[in-house]
């Protein structure tokens, strides 16, 4: 069956809005594992007895083999199908995610993270070929918008909803949590989405490196992938930074006021679902170039400001441009893909999270060097060079 038939055969029997919910709650809940451990830096330092750069590998960690799964759960996803591949993921995080509660080690504890990391990185790279799989083109921008909606939004749900949980009751509680989040969401997948009626590849590892080089040999690629490395870096990095900067002098705020203003940083992200018309509107480039200035701008002010207030008018700017390079880079890795977008998204992925990787550890290094304000800036110029290089990516 081809590819537009076996969309259509599946369009006859499905409900979109209810595949974009949880799309978008999969790429929510699976992502926001990244950040849960970004509010709990000091907490593991003093429960664990290590400095501010070991506490961040409890993110690192995660990150890192969340970006390594993607090059092993790409091609899989299109050896075994889409779909399977995500429903196996969740199986793993409902059983991978409560053992982390249960550690005393801090060096289990980042074992136990980068595993979760691994197992966690079955769903993006098959997100994305799955909804081309099952969704007809004039609804997929739609579609990419909530599962970026998702994504993006991870980035301060996993925050808060973590510092939520620890104010309640203990660092161990949020894992549990998590855990039991992600057994709902393995029962809502597998019973409510449905299985694209098209066959996997049966290709073997020499097809995946011939096509990996196809996309690297592509200077779009190149460029988007440069681009995308900086996305999470600023990103992690700037909540990294974030906590401790309002927690001194002047502002000197309490760990509920510095939970309130990452909240408000959600205000930033509505615009996710939208994005779709937007790209439509004024094209998917100059919607990627909006974001990246945006969100340079807001990263550059964030270092210049003096009240609160207004640092939570630049946050809020800032993740709005997060809000809308996510799904532009995902529409044109998409268009750009081809028959190799799996695996074009699989490399986006492993490079987007190498970026999250780094970001907290580059933050707290630079910190060591400069003021707030000197490495605020310095994140920023990263954007505007991520806005430099998207001039020359071409449809």
């Amino acid at each position: 069956m081809s590819e537009t038939a076996a969309i259509q055969h599946v369009s006859a029997r499905v409900n979109y809005g209810l595949i974009n919910f949880i799309l978008f709650w999969c790429a929510l809940i699976v992502v926001s594992s990244a950040y849960v451990t970004t509010p709990l830096f000091s907490v593991f330092e003093s429960t664990f007895d290590v400095s501010k750069t070991m506490s961040a590998w409890t993110s690192s960690s995660f990150s890192f083999f969340y970006a390594v799964g993607f090059l092993l759960f790409g091609p899989l996803a299109d050896r075994i199908g889409r779909k399977q591949i995500i429903v196996f993921g969740m199986i793993s995080l409902t059983i991978v995610t409560p053992l982390i509660a249960m550690t005393n080690s801090f060096g289990a504890l980042i074992a136990l993270r980068g595993i979760q990391g691994f197992v966690a990185s079955t769903f993006a790279p098959s997100a994305l070929a799955y909804a081309f799989d099952i969704i007809p083109s004039k609804k997929i921008v739609t579609t990419i918008g909530f599962i970026s909606f998702g994504y993006v939004t991870s980035g301060i749900f996993g925050q808060v909803l973590a510092d939520v949980i620890y104010q309640w009751g203990s660092w161990n509680l949020v894992f549990i949590a998590f855990g039991v989040l992600y057994f709902l969401t393995l029962l809502a997948v597998f019973f409510l989405l449905p299985t694209p009626d098209k066959a996997g590849h049966k290709e073997g590892i020499s097809f995946y490196v011939y096509h990996s080089k196809l996309i690297f040999k592509q200077r779009n690629f190149i460029l988007i992938y440069t681009i995308t490395i900086m996305l999470l870096l600023t990103f992690m990095g700037m909540y990294t930074l974030l906590g401790s900067y309002l927690s001194n002098e002047p502002y000197g705020l309490s760990e509920k006021e510095i939970l309130g203003v990452r909240a408000i940083g959600i205000v930033g992200m509505l615009i996710s679902p939208f994005v779709g018309r937007i790209v439509g509107k004024i094209g998917v480039f100059i919607t990627l170039r909006l974001g990246l200035l945006l969100a340079a701008l807001g990263l550059f002010l964030l270092g210049v400001g003096d009240s609160i207030v207004f640092l939570v008018m630049m946050s809020i700017i800032y993740v709005f441009g997060i809000s809308l390079i996510f799904p532009s880079i995902m529409v044109l890795i998409g268009e750009l893909g081809g028959e190799r977008r799996a695996l074009a998204n699989a490399f986006y992925a492993f490079i987007l999270f190498i970026g999250a990787m780094l970001g907290p550890i580059v933050a707290i290094e630079l910190l060591q060097l400069f003021t707030y304000f000197t490495t605020f800036i310095i994140l920023a110029f990263l954007l505007v060079i991520g806005l430099i290089l998207s001039i020359f990516v071409k449809k």
